[in-house]
């Protein structure tokens, strides 16, 4: 079986999480599959291999689980991007739209460097408001967004194309919904 049916076969679907009418797609039981993990990582990395990364940038929480690993596996920097208040040293804040409500995600401002190329990743990409939240840190830092990386595309939520449209950029997922 391929990486990507894999994938979808360990996924749980929780339903009413976390309202009712939505079934939140659970990687928690991929997480529990470390050849499974291992295959998904390197599967990412493959993607970008050539791609002269000097950094990868994943949003809190679960982006962090593949977003160190894919940034070990491909031996560059690996920048956390979290929730205002959750980072210690001095940061960039970008506010962005949720469903009901606003957010704000945090880096700190010696994350990246003017002019390197970083990969956003996440575990999923839903509406596209963390993602783009984060492109929006990187490039206040003076980088360059290098692409969008994901586990699961729920396309039926439109994310990647906000993405395309503010970024000029195709996200790429390991599974589509």
């Amino acid at each position: 079986m391929e990486v990507a049916e894999s994938i979808k076969a360990a996924l749980r679907e929780v339903q009413d999480f976390p309202k009712p009418g939505i079934v939140f797609k659970d990687i928690t039981p991929l997480l529990a599959q470390p050849e499974l993990m291992r295959a998904a990582v390197r599967s990412l990395a493959d993607r970008y291999r050539s791609a002269k990364l000097d950094a990868i940038a994943a949003c809190e929480a679960r982006g962090f689980i593949f977003g160190s690993a894919l940034a070990l596996e491909l031996g560059v920097p690996f920048i956390p991007v979290r929730k205002a208040g959750k980072l210690p040293y001095k940061t960039l804040r970008q506010d962005y739209a949720l469903e009901y409500g606003h957010a704000t995600l945090e880096m700190h401002i010696d994350a990246v460097q003017p002019g390197w190329n970083v990969l956003i990743h996440d575990d999923v990409l839903a509406t596209g408001g963390t993602a783009a939240a984060t492109a929006g840190l990187i490039q206040v830092a003076g980088a360059h967004v290098a692409g969008f990386a994901f586990i699961i595309n729920l396309s039926f939520l439109l994310g990647g194309e906000k993405l395309k449209r503010e970024f000029n950029l195709e996200p790429f997922a390991l599974v589509t919904f």
